[in-house]
């Protein structure tokens, strides 16, 4: 988004989000709902026993290939020049608006990817997600000089967040739609 950023304004240096807003996305706030995916399961401990040629393909390599890894960064182009755009398509007067909207939408963007991505769902799963939206709450609340705190209670903040956030996700989703009913895994046979 950053590079987005700077080159819809000629390519100035100036960054997009303060630094405590950068750390705090690679640290707290996405922190939770990331680690806990450790407890997504595809199927039951027990169908795995029995039949352990579900995961021959694991031994191959064939999960994570130069293929998948830009399939992510075609992704995050996207959402990230979706979000980018979007709010400064959405933007009103203050440049501090366009903050509060993007990182919003950026971080409700990476929650809602990894709630799609789990499979089973955990107890601890979801107390992750809710737990790092309450520390963005929080922190939403704490840094009253990096955001206009009448602002994020209006109307008009919520429904860009929220139109920015579908637009970047909904075809994705659709998309994986798609290509689970076109390609199921073979786990998805023994459900």
């Amino acid at each position: 988004m950053q590079i987005i950023f700077s080159a819809i304004f000629y390519i100035i240096s100036v960054a997009l989000f303060p630094g405590f807003l950068m750390v705090g996305y690679a640290t707290i706030f996405t922190m939770f709902p990331v680690f806990s995916l450790v407890l997504d399961k595809d199927v039951a401990d027990s169908v795995a026993m029995t039949y352990p040629e579900l995961y021959k393909d694991l031994t191959k390599g064939r999960e994570l290939t130069v293929k998948t890894f830009f399939i992510w960064i075609v992704i995050s182009i996207y959402q990230g020049g979706v979000i980018m755009y979007g709010a400064l398509l959405l933007f009103d007067s203050d440049f501090i608006h366009v903050v509060s909207i993007t990182f919003t939408s950026v971080l409700l963007t990476e929650l809602l990817m990894v709630a799609l991505t789990i499979r089973t769902w955990h107890f601890v799963m979801i107390l992750a997600e809710l737990a790092s939206l309450a520390i963005y709450v929080i922190a939403l609340v704490v840094f009253k000089s990096y955001f206009d705190q009448a602002f994020l209670l209006t109307w008009n903040f919520a429904w860009k967040v929220f139109a920015i956030t579908a637009v970047s996700c909904i075809p994705l989703v659709i998309l994986k739609c798609i290509r689970m009913k076109l390609r199921p895994p073979i786990y998805s046979k023994l459900r």
